[in-house]
């Protein structure tokens, strides 16, 4: 097509056009050569920014924790003793109830009969009684003259004493029927918390029911029941019950907050469980306004000992490959290198380092993920962002502090030493 367009042309003016074309080319090859030599070499990247933090040096304590079940210091199951039909309920569910207050009424009026009619029996005894002992009195110094027979005297005797036990079987049956007919009052026999009414009014009920009435429970203070292992209760064992007694507890609730009163070693059971090899302790903790309820679950948790001189680590900058834990240290040269460590308890947001660090040297908090061994970094100074607290509802506990940034993005779950 072009060489048909140029034919149109004559020669001369062709030779130009061609020429024309030539000098356009190389001004392009030119243009584009002298753009390639022009660009340098590439730059290299830089390296990476990475917040550290200094290794920490100081002494430890060492908790140990248990899951333990709350229980109160009475629970009195509350049942009929007498057969009847119930009329009245006179407290309300959940409130707390005094000593000898009354929790429900029965339908007394058959034990009102009953009474009564045992009140007749005994007065009926007590007149037969009472004419016995005027005979006996009366033919005793007859006897003494030998006015009447032996046989007279001795029977005088015998209806006497047969009148007197009369009496007394009489005096038993009444005394049942009014026992009978004061526990159509069912009353409280301790200061605590009520449960839910598992009988409803109209219900009969008596001794034979299967199900309580109710339950009242003592709550203040409250146990706290929880398992420990046999070696655990060897260690303890050889310390002395003052010793014992003075070893402190705290109670980590379900929410993770930690109850303001402290507990105390109660007792332990007085066998080890032959299936679990565990023995049940028991701790007592302090509950004014009656917080804490039977059958709520928390941690206990005790200072067991004291670890000198531990080096710790934030949590987030321990990570866990193929597992085993390692950190990432930068050295004075502000190079990388990936160690692997050994770890041991957790201490609030930080981790107990026994092997494979040393007091002094920097650790990666932020930025880990970038890290590679033998890696040049620009390290920074990790500063650690306080949590706002909220604080949480329930009488007599304080707001307490959430954990903060270091615990909310730790890159793996914490191993424990102590399992339960």
């Amino acid at each position: 097509m072009q060489n048909f367009m140029l034919h149109r042309y004559p020669e001369s003016r062709r030779w130009k056009i061609f020429q024309s074309i030539l000098s356009i080319a190389g001004i392009t090859l030119l243009m584009v050569l002298a753009a390639g030599c022009s660009k340098g070499p590439k730059e290299a990247p830089k390296p990476p920014v990475v917040e550290v933090m200094t290794v920490i040096q100081k002494d430890v304590p060492v908790y140990k924790e248990w899951i333990g079940t709350l229980d109160g210091m009475v629970n009195a199951t509350i049942r009929a003793q007498v057969q009847g039909y119930l009329i009245k309920q006179n407290y309300r569910d959940g409130e707390l109830v005094k000593k000898g207050q009354i929790l429900f009424e029965i339908d007394p009026r058959t034990f009102q009969a009953s009474l009564d009619q045992a009140r007749g029996q005994l007065e009926a005894q007590q007149a037969r009684w009472n004419t016995a002992k005027a005979n006996l009195a009366r033919i005793k110094p007859l006897a003494e003259v030998n006015a009447v027979s032996k046989k007279d005297l001795d029977d005088a005797v015998g209806a006497e004493q047969a009148a007197r036990a009369a009496v007394f079987a009489a005096q038993a049956s009444f005394d049942k029927a009014k026992f009978d007919l004061g526990f159509t009052k069912i009353t409280s026999p301790v200061d605590g918390i009520s449960g839910l009414a598992k009988a409803q009014i109209g219900n009969l009920v008596g001794p034979g029911a299967v199900e309580e009435l109710t339950t009242v429970s003592t709550v203040n203070p409250i146990k706290v029941y929880f398992q420990i292992s046999e070696q655990e209760y060897l260690q303890t064992a050889k310390y002395s019950v003052t010793v014992r007694e003075k070893k402190v507890g705290e109670l980590i609730l379900a929410d993770g907050s930690v109850y303001p009163e402290k507990g105390y070693f109660a007792f332990a059971d007085r066998q080890v469980d032959i299936r679990t090899g565990t023995i049940k302790v028991a701790t007592v903790f302090p509950n004014p306004g009656n917080f804490l309820r039977p059958g709520q679950y928390g941690r206990v948790r005790v200072a067991a000992s004291v670890r000198k001189d531990a080096l710790l680590v934030p949590q987030r900058s321990v990570s866990e490959v193929q597992g085993k834990y390692m950190v990432a240290v930068i050295g004075a040269d502000n190079k990388a290198d990936i160690r692997p460590v050994k770890v041991a308890e957790r201490v609030d947001n930080l981790w107990v380092i026994l092997e494979g660090l040393r007091p002094g040297e920097s650790v990666v908090v932020e930025g880990i993920q970038k890290v590679r061994p033998g890696m040049p970094v620009t390290p920074k100074t990790f500063v650690e962002t306080p949590v706002k607290t909220e604080a949480k509802p329930g009488p007599s506990l304080e707001a307490k502090s959430q954990e903060n940034a270091l615990t909310s993005s730790k890159p793996v779950e914490p191993a424990k030493t102590e399992k339960r």
